[in-house]
């Protein structure tokens, strides 16, 4: 395979354990397949999952950390210090299986650079990791790899008897890949323990374009929910896991003792278990909050819900918050919370790391504790809700902070300088 130069870059293959949905990895190939599909190239997708353009697309079944072979793999590889020689097989099987089927959907899509989205990053998937680390030696395919989550960042991985594959393929230390990370905390880290160069681009919206309003559709979300027009919608637009500190969100709807304020949760617990989901609902009904879980009626797309009511895209569900709720302990960089400054809502967060070094500084306004509920807090949290002129001077502010520095043209500019740059040869030691 002749490894091209930049200005015969043309199609661009994004490959990731899935391309499908609503997880953030998805939503941010989604934002940067746009941008670099308005610099002209063309954009393509290798996944386990894929909701993308047939003739766009490549299917390889077992990319996906949730195919039974690549979730089996995983109990075995993790939550003890060693494998088993018939891991170890497996591994090297499924590695060879994967590497087979990504050059065969480079060869029929034609990719001329590669974006591999997180899955050098979190070991998932051990073995389509491994495979990729082989390939890009093996035909100098310039790549990019855009590093969400960290296995460092994750306790249920420091226990593993894959350490060898962890040390080769996340991250891998190949000076051939050009890496970018979404928050600069991530990136100081990287750099520590790879002794490589990285560039930071944060999570983005298209603040150049502001949301249209909701249309016909859209409209009777509330109702559909069961929440009337005079309520006060408390939006969790978050999957139900411990780092979201959902905890926070029900003590501050408590504390606001409005009976009209209620709590909606978007997502499910999706894989990261039942326990905290559990724990959620109790502590809810300790309290005596309404918790509406609405994840029946919120998808990737449009369409008709179990119960035969409409089901809305988290677009749809934004407009009609009154709140949006964002009290998580840690974060990659903040998808929702971007989200919520695009819509114009008024946040309330937790002050987590990346938020104090990549968000706060640069101007925004939110309702932000410091790891616990104070007076203080919950009285501004009042006041941005019945207080009009306070709360819109606070959405306007954000949404021009967010034009500034989160916006598509900040990718453009950044993607434009990597894509120039002369291929890079060479191991880091």
């Amino acid at each position: 395979m002749t490894v091209p130069t930049p200005s015969s870059i043309r199609r661009i293959g994004f490959i990731s354990t899935r391309i499908s949905g609503t997880d953030g990895v998805s939503l941010e190939i989604s934002k940067w397949s746009t941008i670099l599909e308005r610099m002209g190239y063309d954009c393509y997708y290798m996944a386990g999952r894929l909701d993308r353009p047939a003739e766009k697309s490549w299917l390889i079944e077992k990319a996906d950390f949730r195919h039974p072979e690549i979730e089996e793999l995983q109990r075995e590889c993790f939550g003890q210090p060693h494998r088993t020689r018939a891991t170890s097989q497996r591994i090297r099987e499924l590695l060879r299986e994967l590497k087979d089927q990504l050059y065969e959907g480079l060869v029929h899509l034609k990719i001329d650079l590669l974006i591999a989205q997180n899955c050098l990053t979190i070991p998932m998937n051990i073995p389509l990791g491994g495979a990729l680390v082989e390939l890009i030696l093996e035909t100098g395919l310039r790549t990019i790899a855009h590093h969400h989550d960290f296995v460092w960042e994750r306790e249920r991985f420091l226990v593993n008897g894959v350490r060898d594959y962890i040390r080769q393929a996340f991250p891998p230390r190949l000076a051939e890949i050009q890496a970018v990370v979404i928050n600069s905390l991530a990136g100081a880290e990287f750099s520590r323990r790879t002794g490589l160069p990285y560039w930071v681009i944060p999570n983005v919206m298209d603040f150049a374009h502001p949301p249209d309003p909701p249309d016909d559709y859209a409209r009777d979300f509330r109702q559909t929910i069961g929440i009337s027009d005079h309520d006060l919608l408390i939006l969790q637009p978050t999957r139900v896991v411990q780092r979201k500190g959902i905890e926070h969100s029900i003590e501050l709807v408590r504390r606001l003792n409005d009976p009209r304020a209620k709590l909606v949760i978007t997502h499910s617990s999706d894989d990261e278990g039942e326990g905290y989901a559990q724990r959620i609902m109790d502590y809810a009904e300790m309290l005596g909050v309404e918790i509406i879980m609405a994840q029946q009626w919120v998808g990737a797309e449009r369409g008709t819900a179990p119960d035969g009511k409409k089901r809305y895209t988290i677009w749809d569900v934004y407009p009609h918050a009154d709140l949006v709720t964002y009290p998580s302990t840690y974060e990659g960089f903040g998808n929702a919370f971007l989200e919520a400054m695009y819509f114009k809502k008024p946040v309330f967060c937790n002050r987590y790391a990346i938020y104090r070094t990549d968000i706060e500084p640069c101007g925004v306004r939110a309702i932000a504790m410091d790891g616990f509920l104070s007076n203080e807090v919950v009285e501004e949290v009042r006041r941005v809700l019945h207080d009009e002129k306070y709360r819109q001077e606070m959405v306007e502010h954000n949404y021009e902070v967010g034009r500034r520095f989160f916006s598509y043209e900040r990718v453009e500019t950044e993607l434009h300088s990597i894509l120039q740059r002369p291929a890079v040869l060479g191991y880091a030691e």
